[in-house]
């Protein structure tokens, strides 16, 4: 088997901003560099460690089918775990992914950082929002971390040629943890552009971004997408395999799977800037505000409206019985969570026409989405992304 070569590259300091990276070296290929830039202030937080490095090009040698060769220190506890982890992926996507080795020149664990301070993912959606608040209210029972500070990453949901939608963005988050005291910290790369399949690798490239900061932070919280009633095996973030891409100084914990969306706004709306700054849209023009059209922009809607709460400000427009009903789900495990949506309505009293037609909506889509699934299966149909 043919190795990839990761080489670690050494930290620059411009203009207020420092930027980190590795490059690798694939046979056949020219060398890649993959890079991370965030604001100087935060260079002590930052770790020596290529553990970030070697999450950020995992899936790219398990798809090359190539062992990964690491120049740099590695983690001894967080190899072990990505061998656990390589073993759902290869069992569940034979056809992708190959189990590979990963060596390094020296495996060594780094100590815990004596503060035991969380840092969170963060992009200003329900998930991240209902994370945040949670940790700070002092409501998340024996899975109470203390979270510290935020990290919002331009080149995930906003890509890197979306600059400007990105920096209205960071006003919205910035607004929002600040209220909250937690430190707000905006950064970029371009470890997207490894990636093929977005839905399988996204857990692991969020991952590597916290893991960065395992410096100053012991552990690194990753919102829930899914509930336990509704995972997708495998996905790219899921309890099933989140916390094996974490070592003994730094923990990855995904957070809040026991939650539905209609749940997590219940939360949510005691938050007044959240209300105000909210943004879960990612098919709108604009990157940094709601379209208050698109199925994810109308499912959060109508999880306010189940509890009997005004569509918060965020939102300039409400959604019409009409856009309801011609609502097209992209998963089936959206199913689960339209039937949560007109459960929690029930549950409260909730009365009136749009629950009629997320009735019919749920009916439509139950017959459509096996449809759907043959078409993608005989490749006449593309499968849409969450």
């Amino acid at each position: 088997m043919p190795d990839i070569h990761l080489w670690p590259v050494e930290a620059a300091r411009q203009d207020q901003k420092i930027t980190l990276g590795f490059e690798l070296e694939i046979p056949g290929s020219d060398r890649d560099r993959i890079w991370y830039e965030l604001p100087a202030e935060h260079n002590a937080a930052l770790t020596m460690s290529c553990d970030p490095f070697v999450l950020g090009s995992l899936f790219t040698a398990m798809r090359n089918g190539m062992n990964l060769i690491v120049h740099g220190q590695v983690s001894p506890t967080l190899l072990r775990n990505l061998d656990e982890f390589q073993q759902v992926w290869t069992v569940c996507k034979p056809e992708s992914y190959t189990h590979i080795n990963i060596t390094a020149d020296e495996e060594r664990e780094l100590p815990r950082p004596v503060n035991e301070t969380a840092i969170a993912a963060f992009s200003g959606g329900v998930d991240s929002c209902f994370t945040a608040w949670r940790h700070h209210s002092g409501q998340a029972g024996r899975s109470q971390r203390n979270l510290r500070a935020a990290v919002m990453v331009h080149g995930f949901d906003i890509t890197l040629r979306k600059k400007e939608d990105f920096e209205r963005s960071v006003l919205r988050v910035k607004n929002m943890l600040d209220s909250l005291g937690i430190l707000f910290i905006p950064m970029a790369t371009n470890l997207k552009k490894q990636g093929v399949d977005w839905e399988d690798e996204h857990g692991c490239s969020i991952a590597s971004c916290l893991a960065l900061f395992q410096g100053e932070y012991s552990t690194g919280l990753i919102a829930s997408t899914d509930a336990y009633p509704k995972l997708t095996i495998p996905w790219g973030s899921s309890p099933l395999t989140d916390h094996l891409l974490s070592s003994q100084a730094f923990e990855i914990v995904h957070d809040g799977a026991a939650y539905f969306r209609s749940d997590k706004v219940r939360w949510i709306a005691e938050w007044p800037e959240a209300l105000q700054n909210l943004r879960v849209c990612l098919v709108g023009a604009e990157k940094d505000r709601n379209c208050c059209r698109c199925e994810k922009c109308t499912r959060t809607i109508l999880s306010f409206r189940a509890w009997g709460l005004a569509k918060p400000a965020c939102f300039e427009k409400d959604v019409s019985n009409s856009q309801i009903i011609g609502l097209k789900y992209f998963h089936p495990t959206l199913l689960n969570e339209y039937a949560a949506i007109l459960r929690t309505a029930r549950q409260n009293g909730q009365t009136g026409s749009w629950m009629r037609a997320l009735q019919l909506s749920m009916i439509l889509n139950r017959l459509r989405l096996p449809a759907q699934k043959a078409l993608q299966l005989i490749g006449l149909k593309k499968p849409v992304h969450r």
